[in-house]
């Protein structure tokens, strides 16, 4: 698109192709717009010389600068970007239907299951596992990345044939308003527990930020009722349905027995019983799942075929078994919050075992509050633990470890092994038959935020095999 048509007052010289809009630096291709926009504590004016550098072809800006490409000038760019970004890819927003996910825990198991059950054919998925439809993959560096990429992604699906996309909404995004404009064909929320209130402050602010994807909401809104919080949403939504072990639920969770690999649930619907095996396992994933369908249900699919597609049920990363025949159970899950971790040693202990060990680190720069229910959490459960390097950002593992460690001051069960992988290789090591190894934290996620740089990381799933494979062999 020319910059004229992309603005229609503007008249220079210089008319460049605009190949695609960018906020920051980082993610900057050659011949794109570069909008310099304000954040908290960074300027993006301060940034024009490096966008022009990498290849920027034209500035949107909102005070007086100098460089050597075309400038157009706004009086607020933060309050201009949604307009700028919608028109230059002709508003994908309003051509596919947009499934608002949201939850403390549960976001991405659900975006995921949404997906399986709709069909990657016919909906994307867009969240912490990345961006994807069927012949197709991209990185996604936030959980709900920024609007430009949104919109960038929303226009791709499409002109791939895409008619949903299975979106994770963060409290963070409504916060950082890069949700702002988006209205939601369905709405849909797993469980609300305490977090990011580094960010938030409160709970209350928390609550506020995850309602808006609600009161933005135009089809049905897909509710927990079983929730604590399931009130709060309930008064700001519209057409709702819910799911829980009530029977005045739209959608009841009737009966389940769970197993090490698979998961034996009854769900009652318009009065009729349905019994399904899920291989998904633990009772958060029965609550997922039964969100899932009733999103699926909302848009007028017909349960017998919803459940045609649940044997194809797999999460990247979420209660992911680790089989390379060995004789003790090794575990990947994305559990990070204090409400993820109890919830899933709820599972893990109710299958027979003998040890527990468990890596898990905690993130820099987020909530510290949870650090020391999450570490006290994993200690209590678990006969040995390593605390290990997961994201500290500008923090270091050493001192994430003591806030991890502040609660269990009378238990010498753990340690700290900074470098992650060889954390997950001991634990491995030191697992004998019917033991079970829990590696929490960071799922099916491939790098590292070290002093603000990504750091490539085998992942926890490559790690462990490597470490089960090396057992193997030596005994």
């Amino acid at each position: 698109m020319k910059l004229s048509k992309l603005f229609n007052n503007y008249h220079g010289i210089v008319d460049p192709d605009i190949k695609g809009i960018a906020t920051n630096t980082k993610d900057l291709n050659p011949g794109e717009l570069f909008l310099c926009i304000k954040g908290a504590t960074i300027d993006r004016h301060d940034f024009i010389k490096e966008a022009v550098d990498k290849g920027a072809v034209a500035i949107v800006a909102s005070k007086e600068v100098e460089t050597t490409v075309p400038v157009i000038y706004v009086d607020d760019v933060n309050k201009r970007q949604d307009e700028i970004i919608s028109h230059f890819y002709d508003y994908p927003q309003n051509k596919i239907k947009i499934i608002g996910i949201t939850g403390t825990d549960g976001k991405t198991s659900t975006s995921t299951i949404i997906q399986t059950l709709l069909g990657d054919n016919i909906c994307g998925y867009i969240g912490t596992n990345g961006i994807a439809c069927k012949g197709y993959y991209a990185e996604s560096p936030n959980t709900t990345p920024a609007k430009n990429e949104l919109l960038k992604q929303f226009s791709i699906f499409i002109e791939k044939g895409i008619k949903y996309v299975a979106l994770e909404t963060s409290s963070e995004a409504f916060y950082y308003h890069r949700l702002d404009g988006l209205r939601f064909s369905c709405a849909a929320i797993s469980n609300l527990t305490s977090e990011h209130l580094n960010t938030h402050k409160t709970l209350t602010n928390y609550i506020d930020c995850k309602k808006h994807l609600f009161i933005n909401n135009d089809g049905p809104s897909i509710l927990n009722k079983d929730d604590a919080h399931f009130m709060e949403f309930y008064e700001v939504s519209k057409n709702v349905l819910t799911y829980g072990k009530d029977k005045d639920n739209t959608l009841v969770i009737a009966s389940y027995t769970i197993f090490p690999h698979k998961t034996e649930i009854t769900y009652l619907y318009n009065n009729q019983s349905y019994e399904i095996t899920s291989p998904l396992t633990g009772d958060f994933n029965v609550y997922n799942l039964a969100e899932s369908i009733l999103v699926c249900l909302s848009l007028g699919y017909k349960m017998e075929d919803i459940i045609k597609k649940i044997p194809l049920l797999k999460v990247s990363g979420r209660m992911e078994y680790i089989d390379c025949g060995q004789d003790f159970i090794v575990i990947v899950d994305y559990a990070h919050t204090p409400n993820g971790v109890k919830t899933l040693f709820n599972f893990v202990n109710k299958i027979k075992h003998h040890n527990i060990y468990t890596v898990s680190g905690q993130a820099g720069g987020r909530d510290a509050i949870k650090r020391k229910f999450v570490g006290e959490n994993i200690a209590r459960n678990s006969t040995y633990a390593y605390w290990t390097l997961e994201d500290p950002r500008n923090e270091k593992v050493s001192d994430i470890a003591k806030d991890m460690s502040e609660n269990i001051k009378d238990l010498n069960n753990y340690e700290v092994i900074e470098d992650r992988e060889e954390a997950i290789r001991q634990a491995i090591l030191k697992a004998q038959t019917n033991d079970i190894v829990l590696i929490l934290g960071k799922g099916s996620e491939t790098s590292n935020v070290i002093n603000g740089i990504d750091v490539p990381y085998p992942g926890d799933i490559e790690c462990a095999k490597k470490a089960i494979l090396e057992k193997l062999k030596n005994d």
